[in-house]
């Protein structure tokens, strides 16, 4: 049996504006059984880089909010600490940059709670005994949240090739030690020439595993547990990401930690997509380039799988917008992620998501 995506595109009357077709799809895709009375919810969005225009704009949020009200649940609007350091990579950074990019309580109607925690680390170990990951370090609001309500923005990325719905719960909802298990296998190394050996990372690691060697700094991977916190603390971006992870380990890793996100979520959480400035890259860059074709419309599923199958054949269907970054690949039914990233096999986030249980690939659309 396929599973059910619902789709809404981005018409709109004056008898009946895109805020109302919004709410529809939301009840039509299951908003109602999904959050109950007192149901703390959270609903995961991306805020935004600073400099960045892509994201989904905040009054959207605002009727999300507003429909989970209506059900009797109180959502708070949430994301998980960055790995590396930019606007978001610590909580008061991440709020700051989520207010001025629009997300502020008047606006939304909603807490902001960010997910880890003041620096990351507020985490909880979650048992998933898959492949790669025993267990997998969850942002704590996130676990401790009774429902979830995934908001993403569809677009094109560098490492997985896309970032829907399992993308941003996998990656987004992991506390730093998980981003960093995602994204690489050792410690984080250290860049010789822009160390000048001032010692804050010695000082701020919890399990010193850093030491000063001829006043250069020097992890001890046996030490090292990943949690990242030394790469945010450096001021001159001399510890930096080992990008070592071969793509379709990551993905299945991502896919693995989206398995941890959901698991104590079952029939509480619902998926939303909005297929709108389908930029080439992720959100978390300071700046957005043109969108490879239109704005497509918005999907709701309680599949994350399908849901993102879904998103990249709806994107793949369209002819590409004159004027972006694609230049092959151009007309409807290519492979315009491919194009972009030709080395990224995405649908291998699919295909194991699928086979660890996650969901279907196959599915059917339901116009709203």
């Amino acid at each position: 049996m396929k599973s059910k995506v619902f789709f809404t595109n981005l018409r709109a009357t004056h008898k009946e504006n895109l805020f109302r077709k919004l709410e529809k799809l939301l009840e039509t895709a299951g908003l109602s059984e999904t959050v109950s009375k007192r149901d703390i919810v959270a609903v995961k969005i991306h805020f935004g880089e600073m400099g960045n225009a892509a994201f989904i704009r905040p009054v959207f949020l605002r009727k999300i909010v507003e429909s989970i009200k209506s059900t009797g649940g109180t959502p708070f609007l949430t994301d998980a600490n960055t790995l590396y350091s930019g606007t978001r990579s610590d909580a008061p950074h991440h709020l700051v940059t989520a207010t001025q990019n629009g997300f502020a309580y008047s606006v939304v109607e909603a807490p902001l709670i960010i997910a880890d925690g003041l620096r990351g680390k507020s985490e909880t170990a979650v048992e998933i005994n898959r492949k790669h990951f025993k267990q997998v370090y969850i942002g704590s609001e996130i676990v401790q949240a009774d429902s979830i309500v995934s908001v993403a923005h569809f677009k094109c990325h560098e490492l997985s090739g896309f970032g829907g719905t399992i993308k941003n719960l996998g990656m987004g909802c992991a506390s730093r030690r998980g981003k960093m298990a995602q994204h690489s296998t050792v410690s984080p190394a250290v860049k010789k020439k822009k160390c000048i050996g001032c010692g804050d990372c010695v000082e701020h690691c919890s399990q010193q595993a850093i030491s000063l060697v001829e006043e250069k700094a020097i992890i001890d991977p046996g030490k090292c547990i990943g949690c990242g916190e030394c790469i945010l603390i450096c001021a001159n971006s001399a510890i930096q990401i080992e990008w070592n992870q071969a793509i379709p380990v990551f993905l299945e890793k991502m896919v693995e930690y989206t398995m941890g996100v959901l698991k104590n979520k079952k029939g509480k959480a619902l998926f939303i997509n909005f297929i709108t400035d389908i930029s080439p890259a992720c959100d978390c860059y300071p700046y957005n380039d043109a969108p490879i074709v239109r704005n497509i419309g918005i999907v709701a599923s309680k599949d994350p799988v399908a849901i993102d199958q879904a998103s990249v054949d709806l994107v793949n269907s369209e002819q590409a917008l004159p004027g972006s970054c694609l230049k092959s690949s151009l007309g409807p039914g290519e492979d315009k992620i491919k194009a972009l990233y030709p080395g990224v096999d995405w649908p291998s986030q699919l295909e194991y998501a699928e086979k660890i249980g996650l969901g279907k690939r196959s599915y059917e659309i339901i116009e709203v």
